[in-house]
């Protein structure tokens, strides 16, 4: 097989991680591995491997026809079989497909508000859709909606999975003690809920003011960002929560951390968490997604309804207070991880569907 990936960005998220590792993992197993970035480069291309083909559309509208046969000259070039597209670039997939009817598309739905799928606009995508073979979805909610809302049926469930990554340099230093950090890795985004984690930061400041609270994930700068900085200031957590924004060495940020972190109002299967249990951290997350699927409460990890701002705290201290109990979650949620979502059992089942219900 010859499979292309499609994604806007390369600008660290969950979808672009996923895009990188699906091109990465599938060069050691197709015939050919191609990623097409179209709107904007970023951070996450030191992460592919020098096995996967790549181009660079700079597409600047949604009809950029010259970056459309940019991609379709590249298609053609590289006899590419099978076009995936992640996220909202299946419009671009789309437009392909009008030019090359004979392409099969794939659309990688990593839809984030899955808490909240009844207010998704969808419209645009009942028109489009039928156009693909086939929807993969990163959690049950969204299969079930790709069938239900947009009458598909040709849709599997894959979860996201870790791999490790390229070696960074080294460069950031987390403040802090070090054996008091807790991390979040997550975007600066309404769903992930930073406001959650600041009102339990600033009961930790008073019943363990040694520990601290670091933030990772691109600051987008907007309203939502401007109001986590403002809680900052009006809870005096100067001193006790720090932003970093996006960053590429997570391998030496895990090793300087302690506890990992969700309080999201709503997941699909975040990419944080896999990430968290590939480097042993033991986790405090809340109960959205699939997250419930991969966390055991009290067994591999804390797992919180979410919204519970005193059940986060405690479970929280629960694991601050207890070295050895950081230690079992930490190796069991990484055992789970290495069980049941590795690299080679995903792209097992997504070869096989592939071949059995999408050519």
């Amino acid at each position: 097989m010859r499979i292309l990936q499609i994604i806007d960005s390369l600008e660290s998220g969950g979808a672009e991680r996923m895009a990188v590792n699906y091109a990465n993992a599938l060069a050691q197993r197709v015939d050919f591995s191609a990623l097409a970035v179209t709107r904007k480069e970023g951070a996450l291309s030191t992460q592919l491997s020098n096995k996967v083909s790549y181009v660079f559309l700079k597409k600047k509208s949604s009809f950029d026809i010259k970056a459309l046969f940019q991609l379709r000259k590249f298609v053609i070039c590289h006899k590419i079989e099978i076009v995936h597209a992640h996220s909202t670039s299946f419009f671009m997939a789309f437009l392909l497909k009008i030019t090359l009817p004979s392409i099969q598309l794939i659309w990688h739905d990593h839809y984030g508000d899955s808490e909240f799928l009844s207010k998704r606009p969808f419209l645009s995508l009942r028109l489009i859709i039928p156009f693909f073979n086939g929807i993969i979805a990163v959690n049950q909610n969204l299969k079930v909606w790709a069938k239900q809302q947009l009458h598909f049926a040709n849709s599997i469930y894959l979860p996201n999975f870790p791999t490790k990554e390229k070696e960074a340099k080294a460069h950031t230093v987390l403040k802090g003690i070090q054996g008091k950090r807790i991390l979040c890795l997550a975007n600066l985004r309404i769903q992930k809920n930073h406001i959650l984690l600041l009102d339990v930061a600033k009961r930790i400041k008073e019943s363990h003011p040694e520990w601290t609270f670091h933030l990772v994930g691109k600051d987008f700068e907007d309203d939502y960002s401007k109001q986590i900085r403002n809680l900052i200031f009006e809870f005096n957590l100067e001193n006790t929560v720090f932003l970093y924004g996006s960053k590429q060495d997570i391998q030496n940020i895990m090793e300087q951390s302690t506890i990992g972190i969700l309080t999201s109002q709503s997941e699909g299967l975040p990419v944080a968490l896999l990430e968290y249990g590939w480097y042993h951290k033991p986790v405090v997350v809340t109960n959205v997604g699939e997250i419930p699927l991969l966390v055991a409460n009290a067994k591999n990890g804390f797992v919180i309804a979410h919204q519970e701002e005193d059940l986060f705290y405690k479970a929280l201290i629960q694991l601050m207070e207890n070295d050895d109990l950081q230690s079992i979650f930490g190796l069991a949620l990484h055992k789970t991880i290495m069980e049941n979502y590795s690299e080679g059992a995903v792209m097992e089942q997504y070869l096989n569907w592939l071949e059995n219900s999408c050519k």
